[in-house]
């Protein structure tokens, strides 16, 4: 049985910084996209990045481009999420997701994965 946990929310203020980690257990991540997606209160689950597994080639949302950096780590079947720069806009719950295929391609839909932690909180005060 395939495990995402999500670690390393918290409280932070503007400007400050975080560094998400997501261990899977069950499967191996090598080989499998692996995203990280958000939810504020009361708005729909989104995309935030992804990292394939080919040249680890990452994807962000326009909206933490240039703040945020994905990064995976086979060898401890981990990926992880450093927020720089964070904004009171980043505030929500933090999901880690690992795709349905092994080999797949890299797609920001929610669809496209298969299993999902069960997210951590990130509070960012102005």
């Amino acid at each position: 049985q395939v495990q995402l946990v999500e670690s390393g929310g918290g409280l932070v203020q503007a400007g400050g910084s975080l560094r998400l980690s997501c261990v899977s257990s069950g499967r191996t991540i090598s080989g499998y996209v692996m995203g990280w997606f958000r939810q504020a209160p009361g708005q729909e689950r989104e995309f935030v990045s992804m990292i394939s597994w080919k040249n680890n080639n990452a994807w962000y949302a326009d909206s933490v481009k240039g703040r945020f950096t994905i990064s995976r780590d086979n060898d401890r079947n981990t990926v992880y999420l450093q927020m720089d720069r964070v904004e009171p806009e980043d505030t929500g719950v933090y999901y880690c997701a690992q795709g349905q295929e092994r080999w797949g391609a890299a797609k920001r839909y929610g669809e496209s994965y298969g299993y999902w932690g069960q997210g951590t909180q990130v509070t960012v005060s102005a």
